[in-house]
């Protein structure tokens, strides 16, 4: 017997039902980034490793999807590296081409490949899957979308307010609510200056970025783990569980990091995003929050996450300023801001909310039941007016058995059936049935155009 097929861990097929959500959710998206002066593009699904590796940090490096040479890949490879089993030095050698961690570095790849044809500021959006090759759980997928939208060649804070105002908005049409944190690299990087431990600020972003996931005494631990003195951890402390309001934060900070330049160039951008946002009047809460790290290692400025207030699941939208990623692409100087909506985990909390519009998950709205060829040939005329007048309509393509038709049309939540016998076609007419009351009605066809479209 053949074995049964599987997918890999950390992947899913996706069913119509399922493809009518999650492009529910990329439209909503696109239509906001639009509304904001967003334009498209896509890159390849695989980049060149040399692109991807050292841009994520190694816990990043390490979740890379390395994609194997064709031909002869043992050739230029000696008996003793293949009897060394070192599987880092080997995957270099057998590896030239990884699937892509994420859609930033491609963006940046293509800002400095594409320089001459790009007016800047350049305001982009992508939506396309990523992979990584993560431990699968509950919202982590190993492929999965992602819907970013960034802008490169300003160094305005406007743009991370307007980036703001998409995360709001496009929640605000899920109705879905969050809470946007906002933090800001500076101000990290300020709090390991003041606590002498300047050198350890990857080391210490990482660490305090795990907090919600592993708790205080755990993040503590990681931090002595990681060569930082018990009286500087002992400094942080207070600093990672400040309370109270946004402006009452930003007091403290200014208090607390006066010494470091630093620090307070991070306080001023994030106080002048949080200002600006307060009279935009936005639908859903935002906070500033300084365990919130980012654990990549290219944001330089302000950053974001959002969670989600009614499901248990991870960041679900995040994102920050990088002044400095295609610098290593040899393009100094182009400032770049942008956001990623987690496509995935929105699915899985719109899907546990159920808060779905009914329309956006319907298919067909109109069937024509088939009785033979004499039948079908006189409602495929029908049909075509129904189509043409932007209906969702088909014809059950045999003639087969009526209950077999009937309960093909329940089972695809078909709203609306229409008959054609001997009798409908002498009228020139159709039987039209709504399946959720059962009435019917003999109508012409721009009547039953006017029924199903109300």
């Amino acid at each position: 017997m053949a074995a049964k097929p599987s997918i890999p861990k950390g992947t899913r097929d996706f069913s119509p039902v399922e493809m009518a959500k999650r492009n529910y959710i990329f439209n909503t998206i696109r239509d906001v980034y639009h509304l904001y002066g967003f334009q498209q593009i896509e890159t390849p699904s695989m980049e060149m490793l040399s692109t991807l590796m050292g841009k994520y940090g190694d816990e990043g490096d390490k979740l890379l999807f390395k994609i194997q040479n064709s031909g002869d890949y043992f050739s230029g490879i000696t008996d003793e590296e293949l009897l060394s089993r070192n599987a880092a030095k080997l995957a270099s050698k057998f590896c030239e081409k990884g699937l892509r961690y994420d859609l930033t570095v491609p963006f940046a790849r293509y800002v400095v490949m594409h320089r001459d044809e790009i007016t800047f500021p350049f305001k982009r959006y992508q939506i396309q899957p990523v992979w990584r090759a993560d431990r699968p759980q509950k919202g982590r997928y190993r492929e999965f979308y992602q819907c970013d939208a960034d802008v490169v060649g300003s160094d305005s804070l406007l743009n991370e307010v307007e980036l703001m105002q998409i995360v709001d908005t496009v929640f605000s049409r899920f109705n879905i609510r969050v809470c946007i944190k906002i933090n800001n690299r500076k101000i990290l990087s300020g709090i390991a200056e003041i606590i002498g431990e300047s050198d350890k600020i990857v080391d210490i972003t990482v660490a305090i970025d795990k907090l919600d996931k592993i708790g205080l005494d755990n993040v503590n631990a990681e931090l002595k783990e990681k060569g930082i003195s018990d009286e500087a951890i002992a400094k942080l402390q207070p600093i990672i569980l400040l309370s109270g309001t946004n402006t009452e934060k930003l007091a403290t900070l200014k208090n607390v990091l006066s010494a470091s330049e630093v620090g307070l160039k991070g306080v001023e951008e994030s106080e002048f995003i949080l200002n600006t946002l307060e009279t935009m009047g936005l639908k859903n809460e935002i906070e500033l929050d300084l365990t919130l790290a980012r654990g990549l290692n290219y944001y330089t400025g302000a950053i974001f996450e959002v969670k989600a207030l009614d499901v248990q699941i991870g960041s679900i939208t995040g994102g920050g300023r990088y002044d400095n990623l295609t610098g290593v692409f040899g393009m100094a100087g182009v400032s770049g801001v942008g956001i990623s909506f987690g496509a995935d985990r929105i699915f899985d909390v719109l899907n546990q909310l159920e808060l779905y519009p009914k329309e956006a998950v319907n298919g067909t709205e109109l069937l024509f039941i088939n009785f033979g060829e004499k039948e079908a040939a006189f409602s495929m005329g029908i049909l075509s007016k129904v189509r043409a007048a932007g209906i969702r309509a088909e014809i059950f393509p045999d003639a087969a058995k009526m209950k077999k038709q009937m309960s093909y049309a329940n089972t695809k939540n078909i709203p609306f059936v229409a008959i054609v016998g001997e009798n409908e076609m002498n009228e020139g007419k159709a039987m039209l049935k709504n399946m959720e009351t059962g009435e019917q009605n003999l109508v012409s066809a721009e009547e039953l155009i006017a029924v199903v479209k109300k």
